[in-house]
């Protein structure tokens, strides 16, 4: 790779080769390449919500000091609490770390939490966005859960993307509903306790709301409204190209 290029270019071209290479492998084997390409410098960001025993209990398999970085913003179900808790004690994970919004910005722009009630992007840029731009200064990659079958804009998800100067796999990205829970039955994973209570996806209790059965999984995430990600996933790298399609 030419050493003249500006380090979010290197970024691109090294997110572009790493996806043709894992554009069709198997979770484990995108998940077991990170590791291999990034080593300590690759971190798992898991919301231990609805659909997370699956990838990391995959990436439990191939090594439990993975950095795992789990956003507790606040204003968590008490469910999903539990729930980070006694999965992360179950699969043996050794390094999952609680990366929490700032006191000095929760009290200037948040002090009453209802945020969320006027302005939910403004919440989630506090208590998502800002925490994880922070924890994840000392890594290179990170691994997301997102999925195309959730629609709107993962519909066209890559398996190794390129965001913020950083590199981000998904390696669950073409994995279904039926996979998903193929997988959690076959290996006893216990379910986020709210699943039972019809929710399919799971974040802060203000903008989460269940889902009718047959409903689209992340529906009931700021429901009747126009959000649909929380901000986290939504930076591109500069000069990033957007995807139009093709072969992913």
């Amino acid at each position: 790779m030419p050493y003249d290029l500006a380090p979010a270019d290197r970024v691109l071209i090294q997110a572009e080769a790493l996806n043709r290479t894992l554009r069709r492998a198997a979770p484990e084997t995108i998940l077991r390449a990170g590791l291999e390409t990034f080593g300590p410098r690759l971190a798992l960001v898991s919301s231990f919500g609805a659909e997370s025993a699956v990838l990391l209990h995959l990436a439990a398999r191939i090594s439990r000091d993975i950095p795992v970085l789990f956003l507790d913003t606040g204003q968590l179900f008490a469910q999903t609490l539990d729930y980070r808790r006694d999965l992360a004690a179950r699969l043996g994970l050794k390094d999952v770390r609680d990366l929490r919004p700032r006191f000095e910005d929760l009290a200037l722009a948040d002090p009453d939490a209802q945020l969320w009630r006027h302005d939910p992007d403004a919440c989630c840029g506090i208590r998502k966005v800002a925490p994880l731009d922070r924890a994840l200064e000392g890594f290179d990659a990170w691994v997301t859960g997102r999925k195309r079958f959730h629609g709107g804009q993962r519909l066209h998800l890559r398996a190794v993307e390129a965001a913020a100067g950083k590199i981000k796999l998904n390696p669950s990205a073409a994995w279904g509903k039926n996979e998903l829970e193929d997988y959690a039955k076959r290996h006893d994973l216990p379910a986020h306790p709210l699943r039972a209570h019809g929710f399919p996806s799971i974040g802060c209790w203000p903008c989460t709301s269940p889902v009718a059965e047959g409903g689209e999984a992340r529906s009931g995430r700021w429901a009747g409204s126009q959000k649909s990600e929380c901000g986290i996933h939504t930076a591109r790298a500069p000069g990033a190209a957007p995807f139009l399609g093709g072969d992913i």
